[in-house]
């Protein structure tokens, strides 16, 4: 890693935990160079970065500022939820693929977006599980899959964060513990990849990232888990069938 990447996860770090909320700005080219010891192409390069994955935008007369995403409206589709002999799954296409490593498992800071999901504040600490998957047969990985919990909920339930939670996963193992029958939904958007994630993915350069975020909730609407998954947009789409509702049955006509 070079000192301009250094710098561009140090900003985007500070963004995704609410240090710098959207519509404020992040600190001059000179308190960069300062804070990091850096020229000031390197801290240029840094925010050109960032800049390229949508997450911050110059402003003229006001500097360098967090973008503040518009909120998007909900088109419902219907999807099915799957299992077979180890556990749920999502996406027929995906059923074969595996970790091509061991997940890590980590706690630290909620992104923004996923905070909203899980009820709790931006930067609160919950405990992220991180995971490469793909063929196993070829070693090339398909998706980048996170898992963030509560800490709250991983400690009532210490094996979601274990780094074998068993048979069946955490969904089964939240299951076990009386919070289901869980429910899901999930949101599909794009956004620029970041350079971990496009090295990861080994994504062309000004390829989109296909994302996928997924909630599970209790019956009763606890937040349990969000789930995000990002794939390469140049090897991937989302499609599923279309069903007729009764409203447009042929003999409704």
């Amino acid at each position: 890693m070079t000192l301009w990447q250094d710098i561009a996860d140090a900003l985007r770090e500070s963004i995704a935990r609410g240090a710098y909320p959207p519509g404020t700005t992040i600190p001059k080219e000179t308190e960069l160079m300062a804070a990091h010891g850096a020229g000031r192409e390197t801290v240029r390069r840094a925010v050109i970065q960032l800049t390229a994955e949508g997450l911050i935008e110059p402003i003229r007369r006001r500097g360098t500022v967090v973008r503040s995403r518009p909120a998007r409206t909900p088109i419902p589709r219907s999807r099915l939820v799957y299992r077979d002999e180890l556990g749920y799954y999502f996406d027929q296409a995906a059923q074969g693929w595996r970790a091509l490593r061991p997940p890590s498992v980590t706690r630290g800071p909620a992104p923004l977006d996923i905070a909203a999901q899980l009820g709790v504040a931006p930067g609160e600490e919950v405990v992220i599980r991180d995971r490469i998957m793909g063929d196993p047969a070829t070693a090339r990985p398909t998706q980048l899959a996170t898992s963030y919990i509560t800490a709250r909920l991983a400690d009532e339930l210490a094996v979601l964060a274990a780094h074998d939670t068993g048979h069946g996963g955490i969904y089964d193992r939240m299951e076990e513990a009386g919070l289901g029958p869980i429910q899901w939904t999930e949101s599909i958007t794009t956004r620029p990849p970041t350079m971990t994630e496009a090295r990861r993915l080994k994504m062309s350069a000004g390829t989109a990232l296909l994302r996928i975020v997924r909630l599970a909730v209790s019956p009763d609407g606890r937040p349990l888990e969000v789930n995000d998954t990002r794939m390469d947009g140049d090897q991937f789409e989302t499609s599923y069938p279309l069903t007729r509702d009764q409203s447009a049955s042929h003999q409704a006509r």
